[in-house]
């Protein structure tokens, strides 16, 4: 650490530490282990994990639902949601489950937004008791970030950026996950307005269930007003200040001599201020505890524009106090600093995930209204903690096998693992429900020492085909393995009509099921690599 002539204090970067070999071979064999999945599928078995789930969803009326095989219906609208596709290749004409109209109907009555909040604290609750999440963190500190995505149909709620959206206009993502790779919290900002305006939005819409009690974010969302009501509201505020040379600390009296930091502790705080407005202080923080006001209304209200009012001052100068504090601890504490800088890491972990899923229409939104981008982000963010939660079970099955087996597992290695690992996970064209009849068991892990490609994946690095698939109620029809084309017929299509020649060639259709129409056959081409 060092402070310049002109007052700016310089830190020294965090050095990566570096991979020890047995880290290296730990995480090679896990995801080696890792069990191939369509996603549909996993998202099926969690929904089976967390019973609460399916009943904390509502009508906005406050009924449950009575229909047979809910959970099939919801993990099949949470994938068209979370792939961003529509129900053309998910829904199933003749099996009840898996209607278009009945997709619909659920969609729009039983995952609403707010159904989403109250029921993913059943989720973090199943993972937290996880031997290889309890690993990761202790769940009490969490982190903010964003993403952007384009909304290139007319939309009220969408605005204009060139950096991030070009010449279309677009919405950005404020999300929030614990130390445990688990979402806790989102809110969709219009635009790109500046994140401190919503961070406690976030903070505070995390629904039940245990709350972070340390935040982390960027410098984005950093302002001295934020500082201040998030501790009023007994939550430790860290972000990572990107800016930290051009900080300034503030001291309560003008002639202290802090020796070395006298120039960067250029500030002088009137508390005179926080003593006066201190009685509206606290009924306006008591307000935000009690959910009677948004914290986003009282951060624009006390803000003004970038006017503060005498109210908004009078927080900013208690935040200060705790801002300077912070600054020095990331001066004095260097696993401070890494503590931040692994936590937003585990933060773009998981936005790296969203980017693999969210791939449908080129990962843009056509939600004209509010209600909608707020449903179809809320499903995303859901299907990801069923990721993160069905990878932190296996994951957590392949550590206790490999003690089992002798394998020597540090914990250390243990704590680096990532839990948002997909290369097991099929999320492109094939989407079988199948609800696996496993009892208290889960699925066989894969022998890592085995040729995965000769074994598991095709040649394309794709999953292998199921051979049931699920229809509720009326049992399991039977289908055919995944033809291999061969190569010469595989050169030989030019076009519509050869394709259709040799699905029709192939794939005969099974007794008692009507054989496919023109639009179905192309479909079954697409899945099977014509």
């Amino acid at each position: 650490m060092s402070i310049d002539d002109a007052g700016k204090i310089h830190v020294a970067s965090v050095k990566a530490i570096e991979e020890p070999p047995s880290l290296i071979d730990l995480r090679k064999r896990v995801e080696a282990m890792m069990p191939r999945v369509d996603i549909s599928e996993a998202i099926v078995e969690v929904l089976g994990w967390c019973p609460g789930f399916l009943e904390s969803l509502t009508s906005p009326a406050g009924a449950q639902s009575h229909l047979d095989d809910l959970d099939i219906s919801v993990a099949a609208c949470l994938t068209t949601q979370a792939l961003n596709i529509t129900y053309t290749p998910i829904a199933v004409k003749g099996v009840p489950a898996l209607e278009r109209h009945r997709l619909g109907y659920i969609e729009h009555t039983y995952l609403r937004a707010e159904n989403l909040t109250a029921a993913n604290p059943h989720l973090i609750e199943e993972q937290a008791g996880i031997g290889f999440a309890q690993a990761l963190g202790g769940g009490l500190v969490a982190a903010i970030d964003r993403m952007r995505f384009v909304v290139p149909v007319p939309s009220a709620y969408a605005r204009p950026n060139r950096k991030y959206f070009g010449p279309k206009r677009g919405v950005t993502w404020l999300n929030m996950i614990n130390d445990q790779a688990f979402g806790i919290a989102a809110k969709v900002v219009s635009g790109t307005d500046r994140d401190c305006l919503h961070a406690l939005d976030v903070i505070f819409s995390s629904g039940e269930g245990r709350r972070a009690d340390v935040i982390v974010t960027d410098t984005g969302s950093y302002s001295d007003l934020v500082f201040g009501l998030a501790h009023l509201l007994g939550r430790q505020y860290r972000p990572a200040l990107a800016d930290l040379p051009d900080q300034k600390l503030w001291k309560t009296m003008a002639e202290a001599d802090y020796g070395a930091l006298n120039s960067l502790a250029r500030g002088v705080l009137d508390l005179r201020k926080v003593v006066k407005h201190w009685p509206d202080i606290l009924r306006l923080v008591a307000s935000i505890y009690a959910s009677e006001v948004s914290p986003y209304d009282v951060v624009r209200m006390l803000q003004r524009d970038g006017h503060p009012t005498a109210l908004g001052e009078a927080i900013n100068t208690y935040g200060r106090i705790f801002k300077s504090l912070h600054v020095l601890q990331l001066i004095d504490d260097e696993d401070l600093r890494r503590d931040i800088k692994g936590i937003r890491n585990l933060q773009e972990g998981r936005h790296s995930l969203a980017e693999k899923v969210f791939h449908g229409r080129k990962g843009q939104l056509f939600h004209r209204y509010y209600e909608g981008l707020e449903d179809q982000l809320g499903g995303l963010g859901i299907v990801l903690n069923c990721l993160v939660l069905w990878n932190t079970r296996y994951i957590d099955d392949a550590l206790n096998l490999l003690r089992e087996q002798g394998y020597p597992v540090r914990e250390a290695d243990v704590a680096r693992l990532s839990p948002f690992i997909s290369k097991h996970i099929n999320v492109h064209g094939r989407y079988s429900f199948y609800r696996h009849q496993l009892g208290m068991s889960r699925r066989p892990l894969r022998d890592p020492d085995t040729d995965e490609a000769a074994e598991d994946g095709d040649e394309d690095g794709r999953p292998p085909a199921s051979t049931v698939d699920v229809v509720p109620g009326a049992g399991v029809i039977p289908r055919r393995p995944r033809p291999q084309v061969p190569d010469h017929e595989r050169l030989a299509f030019s076009g519509k009509k050869d394709t259709q020649a040799w699905v029709g060639h192939h794939l005969a259709p099974h007794p008692g099921i009507d054989h496919p129409s023109s639009g179905e056959v192309l479909r079954l081409a697409s899945s099977v690599g014509v």
